[in-house]
């Protein structure tokens, strides 16, 4: 078999295949594991304890038992789309249309998968921020584009203009941003997306926005679409999906909208991935999208104080923590406890004083070699459980 395969390239470039060429698992897998292994706290991999609301559960169930557990149509079933173009202007007064700028995705990873595949092709570039999640890395791997970064500068995570100015180039055909950002919890300043659009423009590329986390702004901000943007409308699709919004991780019903002609290009490939997914989960996703202000206001305030339990824990720990203003992460630095090495201390911290975190440096390059990301997506008494087995790190 070739070496020189893309999925061999992409799979290096994520760093899952060595240099004995054997497939290993990602570090978040190997976490877990460790987590398991050793009873730990497991604060690292991203996903939710808790159930989903019981009214969005209840309808999935209902539409089973319905019957409703065949092909979907291929844009998705009109219900979710239509609800997505509600949702887009309800909170953002945006006007989509359900029929041609609205695509539902198996997750928010297919959406930015199908869309870079789509767009991005050998001698293209495409651009991230960095850190970045990592699907971006592979899949940008497996599209034989050239993969180019925005480092984002600690404490607060936001780039340069400079760095801006040198990434986006003539060869440019996608920039992906992702705000509020996964692994750092920050949120992209104005300008900065306001210099990053007219860079688009001026090299006539596509935005990919991942707004996973639009649900998950703190401190009384709100989060503002980049497509909203002056001249951002036209070349942006904006990535979403009920995940993280519902605690719905494993349904994988994501999203993506935009100008129609570049959900026709994205549809173009999504047909030949997963073709279509997640019947049942449409409709329930729908109901979800279509709850009152108050389960929204609800998981904002839950979520802000279990970010507000996790970093004062951390800080007492003694961690130096960067802010979180978004997502559900917060970055601790461990190196005025002697934890230089984020990977090494990661995997020591899973056995004493058994808590997981994920290494920064998993999410790239331009990161402190002592950062470590911590998700604060649990029930109060997990957070409270890890944040004592931390602290005994300063006795």
């Amino acid at each position: 078999m070739s070496t020189d395969a893309p999925w061999m390239r992409a799979a290096r470039s994520a760093g899952l295949i060595g240099v004995d060429g054997t497939v290993r698992p990602t570090i978040f897998a190997e976490m877990s594991a460790l987590a398991l292994e050793h009873d730990a706290v497991n604060l690292g991999q991203g996903f939710p304890d808790d159930d989903g609301p019981p009214e969005v559960l209840e309808a999935a169930v209902e539409a089973i038992r319905a019957g409703i557990n065949q092909y979907p149509p291929g844009r998705g079933a009109a219900e979710l789309r239509a609800a997505i173009a509600e949702h887009q202007q309800r909170f953002y007064g945006l006007s989509l249309d359900p029929e041609t700028q609205v695509l539902v995705t198996a997750g928010a990873t297919e959406a930015i998968a199908a869309s870079l595949l789509a767009l991005a092709g050998p001698g293209d570039e495409v651009v991230t921020l960095e850190p970045f999640y990592d699907a971006y890395a592979a899949v940008i791997g497996l599209s034989g584009a050239r993969h180019v970064t925005i480092p984002l500068s600690e404490p607060g995570f936001q780039p340069n203009t400079a760095a801006i100015d040198a990434a986006i180039t003539d060869r440019t055909r996608v920039i992906v941003l992702n705000s509020p950002h996964n692994p750092t919890g920050s949120i992209l300043a104005p300008e900065h997306v306001e210099r990053i659009v007219a860079a688009a423009a001026r090299h006539d590329a596509v935005i990919v926005s991942d707004e996973v986390y639009e649900h998950l702004v703190y401190d009384g901000a709100r989060h503002r679409p980049v497509t909203s943007f002056a001249g951002a409308a036209e070349r942006t699709l904006t990535v979403s999906s009920a995940a993280k919004t519902f605690s719905v991780t494993g349904w994988k019903i994501g999203w993506v909208t935009g100008p129609a002609a570049l959900i026709d290009a994205v549809l173009g490939v999504k047909q030949w991935l997963t073709y279509v997914n997640g019947a049942p989960f449409q409709g329930a996703v729908a109901r979800g999208l279509r709850l009152d202000d108050g389960f929204f206001d609800g998981l904002r305030a839950t979520m802000q104080r279990r970010r507000d339990l996790l970093a004062a824990g951390l800080v007492d720990a003694g961690f130096t923590i960067a802010p979180t203003a978004g997502s559900y992460f917060i970055v601790a630095n461990g190196e005025p406890l002697g934890l230089t090495d984020a990977a090494a201390s990661a995997r020591a911290l899973a056995v004493d004083p058994g808590v997981v975190a994920i290494p920064l440096s998993a999410f790239g390059g331009a990161v402190s070699a002592s950062a470590l990301r911590f998700a604060f997506c649990k029930p109060d008494a997990v957070i409270a459980e890890g944040v004592r087995r931390l602290q005994s790190l300063r006795r």
